[in-house]
């Protein structure tokens, strides 16, 4: 359970990092099934339903940089999303019924691990209220040198930001020289390996590629309250409700007045947002220096 500051903190800044959520044995073993998921991808020749590759994968040199759904890969990373310690933080941050919305793994390996523009995620999956966060698993320690994630701080009580390219397609990425914030108020999410992160739905937020010598895994959780639905539809009703992880079922949404925009018309290049922000023109952490 967090205490009042921790609230307060994530309240006031729209994210919070909490040491020693995940266990080494447990982070261990996601350690495992990760190295054995990516010695599998070298018969993987394009983007599939588990694989999002990064540019210059091959057989010799397999490179993955997102592992999709990874709860319905392996189980590991379904138990631990319903353990009681993150459960606990998600019952402060979120309310008593919590719902999973998705889930994948990022990973950012050594020298070449892809960077993700500045975005909210707000835009790719507007609810009916904005009771939504993003759990960060860190896997291995994680520093600016490796890649972590960069928040703007209060930036989830501002508005939704258009993440339209200049086609007006939805792309994924905001223009962030446009948006009036400053890399310089930006914090990056930084802890030893087995912390947690979390950032609100509207938290503007995004990463440098990799310039270390060291990996960055990040297992994302996409959490809602229950009572929040999906403005674009609920496609598999079943499943939705099979989503929900503690608390009770609704049919009731509760809806709050909040900024949304929508993400269509959808982007040109679907399957990930590595591959949403191809289309975007606006490229901060391709053309900065941050940790070099």
């Amino acid at each position: 359970m967090l205490t009042r500051n921790e609230i307060d903190k994530y309240n006031d800044e729209g994210a919070l990092v909490v040491e020693g959520v995940l266990d080494d044995v447990t982070r261990q073993h996601m350690k495992n099934v990760l190295a054995d998921l990516v010695e599998r991808s070298r018969s993987v020749k394009i983007h599939d339903k588990v694989y999002d590759l990064e540019p210059g994968h091959s057989s010799e040199d397999p490179r993955v940089r997102r592992i999709k759904a990874p709860h319905m890969v392996h189980p590991v990373f379904a138990d631990f999303m319903r353990s009681p310690k993150l459960l606990g933080i998600l019952l402060n941050l979120l309310g008593e019924n919590v719902r999973l919305h998705g889930a994948k793994l990022n990973l950012k390996s050594p020298g070449f691990g892809s960077p993700v523009e500045w975005h909210q995620d707000w835009p790719f999956y507007p609810h009916t209220n904005d009771d939504l966060l993003a759990v960060g698993v860190m896997l291995d320690d994680t520093t600016v040198e490796n890649g972590a994630l960069y928040i703007v701080p209060g930036s989830h009580k501002g508005p939704t930001y258009d993440h339209h390219g200049a086609d007006g397609r939805f792309c994924g990425a905001m223009d962030f020289a446009a948006s009036g914030l400053r890399f310089e108020d930006a914090v990056p999410c930084v802890g030893p390996a087995g912390s947690c992160s979390f950032h609100h739905v509207r938290t503007v937020h995004g990463s440098a590629q990799n310039h270390s010598k060291r990996p960055r895994g990040l297992l994302l959780y996409e959490m809602a309250a229950a009572d929040a639905f999906p403005l674009m539809g609920i496609p598999d009703y079943e499943d939705f409700k099979k989503r929900l992880l503690c608390g009770k079922e609704t049919i009731v949404p509760r809806i709050v007045d909040c900024p949304v925009r929508m993400p269509l018309p959808p982007a040109l290049n679907q399957g990930s947002i590595y591959e949403n922000q191809t289309a975007s023109a606006k490229r901060f952490f391709e053309a900065s220096e941050v940790a070099k």
